[in-house]
Order: C-alpha cells, then structure tokens, then sequence
C-alpha cells in the first residue's frame, strides 16, 4: 500500500523560475522516477526558496532515493495521516 508524504525541498529561488526551468526540473523528477518502482509525484506547490511535494510512496527510503538520482533535496520529508477539506464537517458529522 502507498503511503502519501510531504517533501519540503530547499531550493533557493524556485520561485522565480520560467515555465521552461520548471519543465526541466519536471522532467529532471520524472527520469529519476523512472528508474524506481513504488513511488508516484502527484504535484508540488512553488514558493520563492522552497517546493512542497506530494508524493506517493512504500516507504521514505523510496523518496530519499529519488532525492539522491533527481538532485533535487529532500529538507523535510512528513507521512501523513489523514486528508480534510471543506467537505469532511458533512461526511463527518455525527448525529
């Protein structure tokens, strides 16, 4: 079963990086994804110094293996728990 994982990757100006850069570090992730088995990148969210990607995974060493062939750093690596969104108070609510 994949587990799901919060990357935090310091990179120094991630943020102004063109559309171009960032194909290019998308393609970069994805070669080094390539070359494993179990471990899926949903998506990421772009800041000025930091990235915070969502991965899926069997386990961290997995994540720490593609940090090490993409190049790109894992700073902070959290599994979460749980997801909630606006719509959890409904499918939650006890009568």
């Amino acid at each position: 079963m994949l587990k799901r994982f919060v990357i935090e990757r310091d990179i120094p100006a991630v943020g102004s990086m063109n559309a171009k850069d960032l194909g290019k570090a998308a393609e970069t992730s994805n070669g080094a994804l390539a070359k494993l088995k179990g471990i899926q990148w949903e998506h990421s969210y772009v800041t000025a110094n930091k990235t915070f990607c969502i991965y899926l995974a069997e386990n961290e060493q997995l994540i720490h293996d593609h940090a090490k062939l993409s190049g790109f750093p894992a700073t902070k690596i959290t599994e979460t728990n749980e997801i909630i969104d606006p719509t959890t108070e409904q499918q939650c609510r006890i009568a």
